[in-house]
Formats: structure tokens, C-alpha cells, sequence
């Protein structure tokens, strides 16, 4: 099944053009402090606003600091909230949901009413209101993300357990006298590892969204730490003389979120039965 499933992955190739973006930025991600031609914070006074150039090749912020190392050191930053956001919402969710789905009955409706609710909330003003009361760090925005994301990995979870808990191999399982607690994720909860994989690469995507919004509107990501949205912010401030500092960030995050996206349409097109 793992063979067949990365036949039709490298055949795919929405997946493929995903999977190599989604490669290139951990890559740059990891070797930033090598590659990055500048000190990510060292200020400049003489390159203020300075055009892009053989030096500078996506110019400087309003401080003479290189724009292009502050994006390599920012890929750091989103791809870090990006995997933690994410994996506290998948924790949670897959938590909640195969708990709902497996025992079912007032847990699942106690459980799922939650879930409703938590959706009636706008989560990025949920996220706003509740950044106004903390103190903004990279922490709190990740522990946040992530405590306001897991509800769709919730219902995706609780689905896949409704169904496979009546299979043969669980009653097997029950049969020869395993606990709850083995079933549920020793025997059930690999199975439905495939919904969470897509949903979990989605989530990536739309975190590192989130904590650019959050950094573009000042109560993300703090300077002088370089994010894609504090840099954003800086180009908000001098759209007229400084476009490279709106433009270069702006297509760093619409291809981030692309190749996430396209990563993830491509996994669930691999995985997808009607499609074999």
C-alpha cells in the first residue's frame, strides 16, 4: 500500500511541485545562518531604503538592514510556528476526536457541542483578542494558533473512528481482551493517520498565515527578531519609495502557503481510493 501510495505521489504533479517548495524552504531554513550573506539585524544608517542591488539584492528595510537575510532568518521563524501551531492543534484534535468517535454516545455529543461552539468564533479575532491580554511572543502566538486550530482535525478524526470501529480487526482486537486505550491508538488511530496527514498540512499553511497577519499588524512576532510580516509592516510604511520591501516578503508567504497547499491536495489525491 506504501509502495502504491508513492507511485501515485511522484505521479502527481501538483504533489511533486508542493513537496520540492515545501523542501527548498526547510533547506533555507536550516542553513540560515550560513547562507544568509548579512547579519539578519545589523543596522545600517549609510543603506537606508537602499534599492536592491549586487550587495543588497532584495534591498534594505528603514533601519539599512538587509532585506533578503531578515527573509532567510524569517523562514526560520514561520516554519517554527508553522510545525509547533499545528502540532498542538493535531494533538488535540486527534485527542477529542477519537475519543468522540470511539466511545460515542453523550461523550461524542459533549464533545462535538464543544466543537461547535469553538467554530462560531471567528478564530483570527479570537486569536487578536487574546494576544491583547498576553504578552506578544513567538510562544504565546504558537501555543495560540495552535489552541484555537484543532477543531477541524477534530471532526476528521471523530468520522474515521465512527467507521473503523466496527471493522473486524477492532472486534479481534476486543476479542483477545485489549484495553481501550491499545484500540484506540495501537489499532484504530494509525488507520485514520491519513486524514490527519492532509489536515495537518494544510494547518502548516494557514499558521505561518496567521502568524504573518498577527506580525503585520504589530502583535506578532516582535522586532528586531525578522519575520515575513514585521518586514511587511515596514513596507506598509514606505509603499512609495520601497516596493522591494512589500513585494519580496509578500511572494515569500504566497509561496510558502502555495507549496503547503499543493503539498496537501497532493497527499490527499494520493491517498484517495476512488483514484487506485
Amino acid at each position: 500500500m506504501r509502495t502504491d501510495f508513492w507511485k501515485r505521489f511522484w505521479k502527481n504533479k501538483i504533489a511533486v511541485v508542493g513537496s520540492c517548495v515545501v523542501a527548498v524552504l526547510f533547506i533555507i531554513s536550516i542553513l540560515a545562518p550560513w547562507i544568509a550573506p548579512h547579519d539578519p539585524n545589523e543596522i545600517n544608517l549609510a543603506r537606508v531604503l537602499a534599492a536592491p542591488s549586487a550587495s543588497h539584492l532584495c534591498g534594505t528595510d528603514q533601519l539599512g538592514r538587509d532585506v533578503l537575510s531578515r527573509m532567510i532568518w524569517g523562514a526560520r521563524i514561520s516554519l517554527k510556528v508553522g510545525f509547533v501551531a499545528t502540532g498542538i492543534a493535531i494533538l488535540i484534535g486527534a485527542i477529542l476526536g477519537a475519543v468522540a468517535g470511539y466511545y460515542g454516545r453523550w461523550i461524542d455529543v459533549v464533545i462535538m457541542r464543544f466543537v461547535d461552539i469553538m467554530l462560531c468564533f471567528p478564530t483570527f479575532f479570537l486569536i487578536l483578542a487574546v494576544i491583547a491580554l498576553l504578552e506578544p511572543s513567538i510562544w504565546n502566538i504558537m501555543i495560540i494558533i495552535g489552541l484555537t486550530g484543532w477543531m477541524g482535525v477534530t471532526r476528521l478524526v471523530r468520522a474515521d473512528f465512527t467507521s473503523l470501529k466496527e471493522r473486524d480487526f477492532v472486534r479481534a482486537a476486543r476479542a483477545i481482551g485489549a484495553g481501550d486505550l491499545r484500540i484506540i491508538f495501537i489499532h484504530i488511530l494509525p488507520n485514520a493517520m491519513a486524514s490527519v496527514l492532509v489536515a495537518a498540512t494544510l494547518g502548516v499553511a494557514g499558521a505561518i498565515l496567521t502568524e504573518s497577519a498577527l506580525s503585520f499588524l504589530g502583535i506578532g512576532v516582535q522586532p528586531p527578531t525578522p519575520s515575513w510580516g514585521n518586514i511587511l509592516t515596514a513596507g506598509k510604511d514606505n509603499i512609495d519609495i520601497a516596493w522591494w520591501l512589500s513585494l519580496y516578503p509578500g511572494l515569500a508567504i504566497l509561496i510558502t502557503v502555495l507549496g503547503y497547499n499543493l503539498l496537501g491536495e497532493g497527499i490527499r489525491d494520493s491517498l484517495d481510493p476512488r483514484l487506485r
